[in-house]
């Protein structure tokens, strides 16, 4: 069946290539000013098409008349009957309440799953997203599960920030699917043109001999750095007096003379800053010009309070009056999160960047600090910017996120990224997706639209999944698939969705023979989901974790083999823990 239907979409994109008309226009908002990344559905073949920065769309049509909807996160939804061979002129309004009205989107989605709902959760005066972990699903029954891929792995480093100092973690802070981001694993270079490469794996559950895991991993092209278009970059750095420690804007300094080491002369350079009063220290400089940008960036001195809106829309300002078509167009925001001048909610937070982002312009976000880390808003910021975030910690970590990594994080393949799964239910009863957890306040809206993600050159990300198998014996060769899998994405300068679909084969391995790298996995799944304190493994051992790690861990590999080390260091933490507790009683 699934094979009849792939061909039947095979079929369909063949009659949509070869259609006679064209439909095209411009989307508009009521000011006249173009409006990018509308989603225009076609219901005729169900496909997904989107505006590009100067609100220009083309669109194959085999008809001389035709349906379109159009929607945008903050305006009215128009669905209109068209004539295909005239030029479409789209105005769309903006709700009255503007995009507070909107709906936020889901991380993952299953269709029929519920979620009971909570706040924003604080801890010391840290602020994070308080989130809910998926729950296991019943296969079949027309159930979809559906997740965003991106490449934030700010969780892992800020994981590791609290256990350095001898903390307990705050739950909220551990997002399992960016611990998994973190190392990059099991990446294999597409084959070709490609822009991915998927594969997936079937093995044992080490928390639970009744149980399998089902591995995906999603492997993205690399990009040659001389060959990649013109950056058009802007530091956004905050220099409020919350930011004058140690590890916070001396950090950071440090971390942009790493990045400015890589720049080219095509690419160009603007600050921003923000500590009292908003302000350009640099106007655009060539990326040649690398003294005098890390004199600017010497110059930085913390004082003053916080005025993080105003610092946005300069930033954005700044980034569109330079802005590179067909280049890299980024903004890149270091700070502590602690905003208190002007729009500072997380809700406030979003609907300014909701609408920023129609500028094109992508946000990378760098967060730093303790006490007062506000990882809650800068993950808002991130996601909504159509970008991603990581938490530096020390300078090793801003050497991998800027300079190891350097194309993961400042330049995008693919966008609005997300993965559908349907398992089948002869040899699956049961399933849940680790990680990819909703915030429960977007659970108490009940929304069903899910937000993709973006996803950096060169990346690979993990995804989970435990598995209840329909009874033990059901690994079988005979077994026709165990799930199949739709990857949907945009290329950056396309508004066109492609679809890419993988078959996970039962291609089962006891745990003991699968590679070391997704041993490695399973062991940092563990150790998340141990932090988590989750009631899907409750009877796991921090020795239990590190005896996976230790002996999957890569020698000479520093970030695997640091693991083992934050085990035992968690392995004292959390009994003295459990020692003062006991006390109390």
């Amino acid at each position: 069946m699934p094979k009849v239907i792939f061909t039947f979409f095979f079929l369909a994109l063949v009659c949509h290539t070869t259609a006679q008309h064209y439909i095209r226009g411009d989307v508009k908002d009521e000011k006249n000013q173009p409006l990018q990344n509308v989603k225009i559905y076609m219901p005729a073949t169900r496909s997904l098409f989107y505006s590009g920065i100067t609100g220009g769309f083309g669109i194959p049509s085999s008809r001389l008349y035709d349906s379109l909807i159009f929607s945008a996160e903050g305006y009215e939804t128009r669905a209109l009957k068209i004539r295909t061979d005239a030029y479409q002129e789209i105005t769309l309004k903006m709700l009255t309440t503007s995009v507070s009205t909107q709906k936020q989107k889901l991380v993952s989605l299953t269709i029929g799953s519920e979620g009971h709902l909570y706040p924003t959760a604080y801890y010391d005066n840290e602020s994070y997203s308080s989130i809910i972990e998926n729950d296991f699903i019943k296969a079949g029954n027309n159930h979809t599960t559906a997740f965003a891929m991106r490449i934030d792995k700010a969780s892992y480093s800020n994981v590791r920030r609290f256990i350095n100092q001898d903390s307990k973690v705050p739950p909220d802070a551990v997002r399992i699917d960016e611990m998994l981001n973190y190392f990059n694993f099991n990446y294999k270079e597409p084959d070709g043109k490609n822009v991915f490469r998927i594969e997936s794996q079937v093995t044992d559950c080490p928390w639970n001999n009744q149980h399998q895991l089902l591995f995906l991993n999603l492997s993205g092209r690399k990009l040659n750095l001389d060959k990649v278009p013109p950056s058009n970059l802007v530091f956004l750095i905050d220099v409020s007096g919350s930011m004058d420690l140690p590890n916070r804007l001396p950090l950071l300094k440090e971390a942009f003379r790493l990045l400015v080491n890589n720049l080219r002369q095509k690419d160009t350079v603007s600050i921003v800053t923000y500590g009292g009063t908003v302000g350009v220290l640099l106007q655009p400089t060539s990326g040649d010009q690398k003294e005098k940008i890390t004199k600017a960036i010497e110059q930085l001195v913390a004082s003053g309070d916080t005025p993080g809106e105003a610092a946005i829309r300069s930033a954005y300002k700044l980034a569109e009056s330079t802005f590179i078509k067909g280049g890299n167009n980024r903004i890149i925001l270091a700070t502590d999160g602690d905003f208190n001048i002007g729009q500072t909610t997380e809700k406030e937070l979003e609907e300014l960047i909701t609408k920023e982002r129609q500028t094109g312009v992508y946000l990378t976000c760098l967060g730093v600090g303790m006490g007062n880390y506000k990882d809650s808003k800068i993950e808002i910021l991130a996601k909504k910017g159509n970008g991603n975030f990581a938490y530096l910690d020390d300078i090793r970590e801003a050497e991998k996120v800027l300079v190891t990594e350097f194309t993961q994080t400042l330049y995008s393949i693919a966008n609005d990224v997300h993965l559908t799964v349907n398992f089948n239910a002869d040899v699956v009863k049961e399933y849940r997706l680790i990680g990819y957890d909703n915030k429960r306040n977007v659970l108490a809206e009940k929304g069903d639209e899910l937000e993709g993600g973006e996803i950096g050159a060169g990346t690979g990300n993990t995804a989970v999944f435990e598995i209840v198998p329909e009874n033990k014996d059901s690994i079988k060769p005979l077994k026709p698939y165990f799930a199949n899998v739709t990857l949907h994405y945009r290329l950056p300068a396309d508004t066109t969705g492609v679809f890419i679909t993988h078959i996970c084969s039962q291609n089962y391995l006891p745990f003991d023979s699968i590679s070391n790298s997704l041993k490695f996995a399973s062991a940092v799944t563990m150790f998340g989901l141990k932090l988590r304190e989750s009631q899907y493994i409750p009877d796991i051992e921090w020795d239990d974790i590190k005896n996976i790690a230790v002996s999957s861990a890569k020698p000479g590999d520093y970030l695997e083999n640091e693991l083992t080390s934050l085990i035992d260091k968690c392995k004292v933490i959390y009994y003295e823990k459990k020692k003062k507790r006991k006390r109390k009683e």
